[in-house]
């Protein structure tokens, strides 16, 4: 059974499981806290660091060491994520060779709570002696860090939510939400869009309904349904059965879309007339006219739509006036559009 808010009220909680809970709702409350703490004293230290993430020519080199290390690749996942060229630099990997990845035209932002962790110190140097600027995120602004750093923002929490006090909680949470707000803020000074975050995330299925066009899923060629406007029912529904889009397309003597002829025809003709010399009727008789058809170049998820809206599982795709293609509802799902 899914452990849901609506099965958990059926049962009494003891003593010791509304202490444990209680504990729980009391970390979310002091780290969220800690974020309203952190937004009210931000200044113009954060524009200024989105400034130069925005102006930056190269790429933004996220680094920290322990928990903040963790952030940290976080954080440059989220720009990334958001268009913004960066990478994670391992503070230890750093003084052992990977500063290498570094590059003029770079920008630097370092992530640590005490800013005082030996192994991000020691790659500042670097940094300075190319002319790199660096963003402090740091708990101790007066720190070795905070001095060194040409920008620094204040991470600094009133305690951490563990039972000692010590393990980096609040502080990590807010270093997170930091390194959130610049990507955002960077993001919105690109003007992002959906189409742009697509592009990023070709993968996902918001890539998938941004970028995938009708041509991309459309069936066609020889796999086309498609019958001349002479053919008989009979040919139609050969054609119907061979190519497996329960439908086939219904062309004249120069190509040109006439009507479309579905498995759903076919039964209500069987209905309204009976078996009996259906087969041999003109196809051209009992099509349907004006077929919905879309343009191959749209969008697959207009497509969707188009099929939700008229209540139809496949559309004719035109391209220059003609037919060139069909698309099935099957296909949009294959696709991970519908």
């Amino acid at each position: 059974m899914n452990d849901t808010a609506t099965e958990r009220d059926v049962f009494v909680l003891s003593r010791e499981e509304e202490r444990l809970l209680d504990i729980g709702k009391k970390v979310l409350t002091q780290e969220a806290q800690e974020l309203i703490n952190v937004s009210s004293r931000l200044g113009m230290e954060m524009i200024r660091a989105a400034k130069l993430v925005f102006d930056c020519k190269g790429r933004v080199v996220l680094s920290g060491l322990g928990k903040s290390g963790i952030i940290a690749k976080k954080i440059a996942a989220t720009f990334a994520s958001l268009g913004t060229p960066s990478i994670f630099l391992h503070a230890t990997e750093g003084i052992h060779g990977d500063l290498g990845m570094v590059c003029r035209g770079d920008v630097g932002i370092f992530l640590s709570n005490s800013g005082e962790t030996n192994e991000v110190l020691e790659i500042i140097p670097y940094f300075k002696r190319f002319g790199i600027p660096i963003i402090a995120i740091t708990g101790n602004v007066s720190s070795r860090l905070g001095k060194e750093a040409d920008i620094v923002i204040d991470a600094s929490v009133t305690r951490e939510v563990d039972p000692l006090g010590l393990a980096p909680t609040s502080s990590a949470i807010v270093q997170l939400a930091i390194g959130d707000a610049l990507a955002v803020m960077v993001a919105d000074m690109r003007h992002l869009k959906k189409e742009d975050f697509a592009l990023f995330h070709p993968g996902g299925s918001l890539g998938k309904r941004l970028l995938l066009k009708v041509c991309d899923v459309m069936g066609s060629d020889d796999r086309l349904p498609v019958v001349s406007e002479k053919a008989t029912v009979r040919e139609a529904l050969f054609e119907i059965t061979s190519k497996g889009y329960g439908a086939t397309i219904v062309v004249d003597g120069e190509g040109r879309l006439k009507g479309i002829f579905t498995d759903g025809d076919l039964r209500r003709l069987i209905e309204d007339r009976g078996e009996a010399g259906v087969l041999s009727m003109p196809v051209a008789e009992v099509m349907t006219k004006n077929p919905k058809t879309i343009d191959a170049d749209e969008l697959a998820v207009r497509g969707v739509l188009l099929m939700e809206k008229y209540e139809v599982s496949v559309l004719v795709v035109m391209k220059d006036g003609l037919p060139v293609g069909m698309v099935h509802l099957h296909d949009m799902l294959k696709a991970g559009v519908a």
